[in-house]
Parts: C-alpha cells; structure tokens; sequence
C-alpha cells in the first residue's frame, strides 16, 4: 500500500485577499494534486482556502477538510471528499497536524499566523521535523519576516528560528519543487 502524502495548508478565507495569490493557490492546488499529494486543510471554500481546494478539485487531488462545527457561521464550507468536524480551534489544528506531511503558509490573516506559530515552535522544540514553506507572494509576507529578524535584533529570539522554514516568492520557485520532492523521497 502506498503512502498518501498531504500537503497542509493554512491559508486565509478571506474574499478580499489579492485576486492574484488566490490565482496563485488554485494552480498550486492543480499542480500538487497532478503530482499525487492530497490536501488537508481548514475546509473554507473562500480565499486561499477555496482556491487551493479548487486546485487539487480540478485535478481529482483528495481533499480533507477539518473545521470546529462553529465555522459555518463565518465561512462557507467546500464540499471536501472528507470533512472532519471537532469542537475547537486547537483540535482542527492538531488534526491537520496528524496527517501533514508539508506545510504551506499561503496570504491569510490572524488565524494563519496563529498556525504558522504554531507550527514552527512545535518544531523549535523538537516536536516535529515537517517542512514549512512561507509563500511570499509578492511580498506578503515580508512583514513577518522582518518581524522574526526584530525578535532576533532583541534577543527575544535565536537565529535558529529562521533555518525551522524556508521562504518562496513564487509557486514556480525550484525551492519549492525541491521541498515537495524530498517528502515523496522521504516517505
């Protein structure tokens, strides 16, 4: 039997997200789905969301959905191949977490970067090895970063944070096509 590899993304539900990230996430959806892996996600049909479930719908990928039971009155909900329901926040996140085997922080807002912090002290403290890739579409974010380097400057934390995840400007960056190919060879 053959390993299913998910790509994890957390990304924004927001409809007013550039246009172009959203374009950006349904091609990487299509092209990630045409190359194998399944998708587990937070199960938002809008935004970064939607758009990489449209992705991987357009090239028949496998998509997982998890979202607390609550979410449907703030987001509309894609039509996953499996959808898991929970009770909280932190269990839709440890359930992502269970199954990714890559994550891919796409534009989002606050609930995203709750994940991408999540996510990246979990591996600071050595709970997991799982890459992580920013997609910093145009520079979005190039706040964050800054704002890591500033945590630094201060002392407030190591150098070592930034070398836990790695930065791409472009779905087309061979960063990125190294990364997704190293999972399947890892697996």
């Amino acid at each position: 039997m053959s390993h299913q590899y998910f790509v994890c993304l957390y990304g924004g539900a927001s409809e007013t997200i550039s246009e172009a990230h959203k374009n950006a996430i349904e091609t990487l959806g299509a092209t990630l789905a045409e190359k194998g892996f399944s998708l587990v996600y937070g199960a938002g049909a809008t935004g970064c969301m939607g758009a990489i479930a449209r992705g991987f719908r357009k090239n028949d990928g496998y998509i997982m959905g998890v979202t607390p039971r609550f979410m449907g009155e703030f987001e509309t909900i894609f039509n996953c191949d499996n959808t898991l329901l929970v009770d909280t926040m932190a269990e839709r996140k440890t359930l992502m977490e269970k199954h990714a085997d890559v994550y891919l922080i796409a534009p989002g807002g606050i609930g995203t970067m709750d994940e991408f912090f999540q996510i990246l002290t979990l591996k600071y403290l050595q709970q997991m090895d799982t890459p992580i890739v920013v997609l910093n579409l145009d520079g979005f974010y190039d706040s964050l970063i800054a704002l890591l380097h500033d945590l630094i400057r201060q002392g407030a934390a190591g150098e070592k944070i930034l070398k836990l995840f790695d930065v791409v400007d472009s779905i087309d960056d061979e960063k990125l096509s190294d990364i997704l190919c190293k999972v399947h060879q890892n697996g």
